[in-house]
């Protein structure tokens, strides 16, 4: 099978026009990519945290984790549905991602919190910028989930903010 009727075999029908579809699927493949690092992330931070609040921090990553986890697969299907093909490896990710790894052998619990809080801060950046593809576009269907997931993100930043005030 030759180039073409490869990329025709994945081409899901749709009445957004060939250039709506290229863009947001781009778009949603980079915020794919940062959420799958932001995800791993946040298991990373999850399974180092430690120090007096080790419980409540514990499981308020994994609650974070799980609820970033549940973008993944809505995403990358939002990208198949526009036509588009997604991630296909972890190298594929890390060309894409935006948002920084960290493989550092100890980082302090609330230098976690202010890391993933930023990190939050800079997917809802990602997520706003799509929507205005979107919005320019008249892809009403995916600025509909890129809407709940920034308001899912802002909750994120809102919690991960009060754990670590000290007033």
């Amino acid at each position: 099978m030759n180039d073409q009727a490869q990329q025709d075999a994945l081409k899901t029908p749709t009445d957004l026009g060939n250039k709506a579809r290229k863009d947001v699927a781009e778009g949603l493949n980079a915020l794919l990519a940062d959420t799958f690092a932001l995800y791993i992330k946040c298991k990373n931070f999850h399974w180092h945290v430690s120090g007096p609040h080790f419980r409540s921090y514990h499981l308020l990553l994994d609650e974070q984790a799980t609820a970033i986890y549940e973008m993944l697969d809505p995403i990358a299907e939002r990208v198949r549905k526009l036509g588009g093909t997604t991630i296909r490896s972890v190298k594929h990710i890390s060309q894409l991602q935006r948002i920084q790894d960290n493989d550092a052998p100890f980082v302090e619990a609330t230098a976690m919190l202010d890391e993933l809080r930023a990190d939050n801060q800079q997917l809802v950046k990602a997520m706003r910028e799509v929507h205005e593809v979107c919005d320019k576009d008249n892809d009403i269907a995916t600025a509909s989930v890129l809407e709940n997931w920034i308001d899912e993100a802002e909750q994120r930043i809102w919690f991960l903010f009060e754990s670590t005030r000290t007033v």
